[in-house]
Formats: C-alpha cells, structure tokens, sequence
C-alpha cells in the first residue's frame, strides 16, 4: 500500500512553476495576477484564501484580496467582477465559495469572463473541457489528475467509480476519467445519495474517487482489495482532544480501508493541498494565453 503524498506533489509544483515565473521574468514576460473575492467572515474559507494568497507568494505571482462583509449584495458583487474582467493586469480571479445566502452563485459564476475563470467553474469551461477542447479544468479535478500521473497509476481500461455529483468535483471528474488521454480511458461510474446498491458499485472499482462530503462514509467492505482510492472529501468535525476543538475528516475512513489498498489519498496531507497548486497552475495558464 502506497500513501499518495499530496503534500510532496504540490511542493513539486509550485517550485516548477515558481522556476517558469522566473523564467518568464528574465524574459521580460508578465508577472501572473491572481485576484480573490472573499465575503464574509467564514473560518474554513479565510483559511482557503491565506492559503492562495501565501501560494502566490512563494511562487512569485502578484496576488490581491478584496474583501466585503457578509451582509454585501449581489449587486456590488457583479460590480466587482465587472471590473476584475475588464482589468488587463489581473488573469484570473475566484469568488471564494461558499457565498452569503443573498448572493446567487450560478449568477456569480456565469458573470465571470471565461477567459479569467481559473476555478474553472463557468459553464463555457466545463463545455470545453467535456468537448475535450482547451479549458480551465476545476482545480480539485485537475489535482487529483495529477497525482494519479505523477504516481504513475495506470487508468487505462480501469473502472472507475465517482462517489457524489457535485459541479465543482464528482461530475468533471466523471468526465476527465473517461477521455482518451492519460489519466483517462477508464469505464466511469458516477454513483450519488439516489444510487441503489452503491456499496456493491464501489467494490467493483479499480480506482475509487469520494466526492461527497460524508466523513468517513466508504468503509472497508465498500472497497475490493488492491483498489487506488482517492479522497476529495474535507469535513471539519468536532474533536475535543485537539488544541483546535475539531479534527479534519475525509470521506473515507482511512484506518481501515488503507490496509486494502493498492494506493490511497490521506486527509489532510492529499488532494486538498493540490487544489491550490492547481488554481496556480490555471493563472500560469491565463497569463500566457494558452487557453484562450
């Protein structure tokens, strides 16, 4: 069994890119802008943004923050990423998600200029990317992508099963598995809360994907032996024997399932950190024109 070390993949990237900034720099190309919206006063999202904006940093992006408290509207929202679209210095920007209830998060998306969506959540995005055509692929697909390449996990001819539909991770997952290209060629399944028999799905899979957001749903009997399991899933739960008062929890309840298998994502330490690697990698992307 073999712990797929997030941690050290997204050390990697972020220092090949840092090492192409640089480049790009000694060359007289433009430094990469990432721009972030944060509203409100969430724990788990000012946490998510730190980590972007320190990102940024280290990799020598220009980076900037725009804050607005959680009683902000819809309207000043559009406003800002009106402004952001038109601002030929910054390539990419996110709205941080989850948004005040006030706020329509498909609208908010949808008003995003494609061309800077590097959370690659806009619907012309997702088109593309399940055309197989250029496109921002959603960072947390994009990092488990690149965790199974650099572990060299073979896909091919593989039945994969994604647990949870979500826009932002089961459903492009379902897609980017399929597609003729490494990682990909695999038989998909896209199994979800209204699947029947979906433990019997799960232990058909070679490569297991867990996107709900269930703590420690997938259990041991839910997985066959030698399976590549990789756990998108990051819950905060309530832990009194941490400094903290909660622990972080995946979807899979790792002790008992990692003794079966081939390879396997750890929480925290696995996809999470990836997802930040790629949003940089997508604004590297945004800077040269590549997509678009």
């Amino acid at each position: 069994m073999t712990i797929i070390d997030g941690k050290l993949i997204s050390a990697q990237v972020k220092q090949e890119l840092k090492l192409e900034v640089e480049k790009q720099k000694a060359n007289g190309g433009k430094i990469p802008h990432l721009a972030a919206i944060l509203v409100g006063d969430n724990g788990a999202s000012e946490t998510y943004v730190a980590s972007k904006i320190k990102s940024c940093e280290e990799i020598g992006f220009k980076s900037t923050l725009i804050r607005r408290d959680s009683s902000t509207t819809e309207e000043e929202i559009l406003e800002i990423i009106e402004q952001l679209n038109h601002d030929d210095d910054i390539d990419g920007f996110i709205v941080q998600l989850p948004l005040p209830q006030q706020i329509n998060v498909d609208k908010v998306i949808e008003a995003i200029d494609p061309r800077k969506d590097v959370d690659g959540f806009h619907p012309i995005n997702i088109g593309r990317m399940a055309k197989g055509l250029p496109a921002y692929i959603s960072a947390t697909p994009f990092g488990v992508l690149e965790l199974i390449k650099r572990y060299n996990i073979e896909t091919a001819g593989k039945h994969c099963v994604v647990v949870g539909r979500s826009q932002i991770v089961g459903l492009p997952m379902s897609i980017l598995m399929q597609r003729n290209t490494y990682p990909g060629n695999c038989t998909v399944s896209l199994v979800h809360s209204k699947t029947k028999n979906l433990a019997e799905i799960t232990r058909q899979a070679d490569i297991l994907i867990a996107a709900l957001g269930k703590p420690e749903f997938i259990t041991a009997e839910m997985v066959k032996d030698g399976a590549v399991v990789i756990d998108v899933g990051l819950t905060r739960v309530v832990d009194s024997s941490k400094k903290s008062g909660f622990a972080l929890k995946g979807d899979v309840k790792f002790d008992e399932v990692a003794p079966k298998c081939s390879f396997i994502t750890p929480v925290p330490g696995g996809v999470g950190l990836m997802t930040v690697a790629a949003l940089m990698y997508n604004t590297l992307l945004s800077a040269r024109r590549e997509i678009y």
